[in-house]
């Protein structure tokens, strides 16, 4: 039986936009079902995992916390991953209830969508087994992934931040389509992929260029999911738990 992995970029507002991807195939290499596409409230994005899950095994890989105890600072699953991630200059944003409890009903959107998906036999899972099988939802983070996956030195800077120049963001973006081309013929391979990513970005401003980063970075969420079901601990590393949160990522060689 095929594994579906589902990507979701999830807002951290529900004002806006979900980025959401699926592949489905299984730890030795798996396919883009179809375009990523953008989503709105959490009943939508249930909707979508449900849709694409269907029945069968599945691993949904989120980008956005799935459980925030702390009312204030940060998690322990960011203090561990920025110490080990901090010379690539991929360290991940604070979270607590206090930045995040904005979504439907003052609650943490991430939480919201496990609630959602455990009616459906989704269970949280800290790290995933290498070839295992069930319905699991987990939380990743891009920034170290592409780390691992691309063998950088350092992040991708291409996302709109204030003072970067669009040199440096578009010369982003190209080394980032190029790499999630180039997962084609990695271990595991992703097909189907090329078309969202050959877009000219450089073409893109305001909301277009942030609905194709949020389809793109779903995408990469999802291979992300096949790639930790391939590999498990062997190249991935959970940082936190359970009970604090956690988050779930590829690393480079020796930091497993």
């Amino acid at each position: 039986m095929h594994t579906t992995y589902i990507g979701l970029d999830v807002a951290w507002s529900a004002r806006n936009a979900t980025g959401a991807a699926t592949l489905r195939g299984g730890p030795d290499g798996a396919a883009l079902v179809d375009a990523p596409v953008l989503l709105g409230g959490i009943d939508a994005i249930g909707a979508y995992v449900l849709a694409q899950a269907g029945s069968g095994p599945a691993i949904v890989a989120v980008d956005a916390p799935l459980w925030v105890p702390n009312a204030t600072g940060q998690r322990a699953a960011e203090a561990e991953l920025n110490a080990t991630f901090r010379r690539y200059e991929a360290g991940a944003h604070p979270a607590n209830r206090g930045l995040l409890a904005r979504g439907e009903g003052g609650a943490v959107r991430g939480e919201l969508l496990v609630a959602l998906l455990a009616e459906h036999g989704f269970t949280p899972a800290a790290g995933i087994s290498a070839g295992g099988a069930g319905r699991l939802i987990t939380e990743v983070y891009p920034h170290p992934a592409m780390v691992a996956l691309f063998n950088l030195e350092r992040t991708l800077k291409y996302k709109l931040k204030p003072g970067r120049s669009e040199v440096v963001r578009l010369a982003g973006w190209a080394a980032y389509q190029a790499g999630l081309r180039g997962l084609a013929t990695a271990d595991p391979p992703l097909h189907g992929a090329p078309a969202v990513l050959n877009v000219d970005v450089s073409s893109l401003r305001g909301a277009a260029l942030k609905r194709y980063e949020d389809r793109v970075d779903a995408l990469f969420c999802a291979y992300i999911a096949l790639y930790a079901h391939r590999w498990g601990a062997a190249r991935c590393r959970t940082f936190g738990d359970l009970e604090t949160g956690w988050i779930l990522t590829p690393v480079p060689p020796g930091l497993c």
